[in-house]
């Protein structure tokens, strides 16, 4: 029962903690309009709707549409939104724009997959199920592509901004801070299959899922906090000199 208990409970603390950050780069998308800080919010919802599912199948027992949620949202399409915002703050808002057209399909096209794909038998209520024992090849492909893919631009991000700073010390260190946390909150997400061993598989996804959701949120924080900063510090220039003014904010 106390396991049981601390499960439920860590499930809920990572729903909660999923919201509160969400809405925290919502407000500062509402108020900046950075693109990359709404992809990182859309993220973060998709992160607090699959923790809302894994904490209602800690508490009621998992379900066919409980596990279809939190395959959908966590093994899907979370980490490919998260990785949309490391494209619009490395390759800019011309191939951010592109690749966010391709998401929409891609999101579209899982949630049609996820939620009428057939099951190969019932889902487990005491046990986290597995994907490879319940769905086909094709949702199971889609986890792999989504999660695999977009995993590597945010750690290929991390390091390429990383080895600029280091060669030119043109990237800002906040930025090359923040990347590297949020490619560090990617790979705590992926740590569950080795904490399986020594938590269960119940625990392992919701200590990882905590972590990593406040490692994520340390690295926002940070890669924005550094545009503030450089924003602010800049030399007041003439009222009438807007054209100056929307250059040097398009170089933050």
């Amino acid at each position: 029962m106390l396991v049981v208990t601390v499960d439920v409970a860590l499930a809920a603390a990572a729903t909660l903690v999923a919201i509160a950050f969400a809405l925290s780069t919502f407000d500062r998308w509402s108020r900046r309009r950075r693109p990359h800080e709404l992809a990182w919010t859309i993220a973060l919802v998709l992160f607090a709707i699959g923790s809302a599912s894994l904490w209602w199948a800690m508490e009621r027992g998992w379900s066919a549409p409980s596990f279809r949620i939190f395959f959908l949202t966590g093994a899907i399409l979370n980490v490919p939104w998260l990785a949309l915002g490391t494209v619009y703050l490395i390759s800019g808002e011309r191939v951010g724009h592109r690749v966010r057209a391709s998401l929409l399909w891609l999101s579209g096209l899982a949630t049609g997959v996820v939620l009428v794909a057939p099951m190969k038998g019932p889902v487990p209520s005491a046990e986290f199920p597995e994907g490879r024992e319940l769905f086909g090849a094709f949702p199971r492909v889609l986890a792999a592509v989504g999660s695999g893919v977009s995993a590597v631009v945010i750690i290929g991000g991390a390091l390429w901004t990383t080895w600029r700073f280091i060669r030119t010390r043109t990237a800002p260190p906040g930025r090359v801070l923040g990347n590297l946390l949020i490619a560090a909150g990617t790979l705590v997400l992926s740590a569950s299959g080795t904490l399986a061993a020594r938590l269960g598989k119940d625990r392992a996804f919701i200590v990882t899922l905590l972590a990593g959701i406040v490692v994520l949120f340390a690295g926002f924080l940070v890669a924005g906090a550094q545009r503030s900063s450089r924003r602010s510090s800049l030399p007041a220039t003439p009222r009438g000199n807007s054209s100056t003014n929307r250059i040097l904010e398009g170089h933050l």
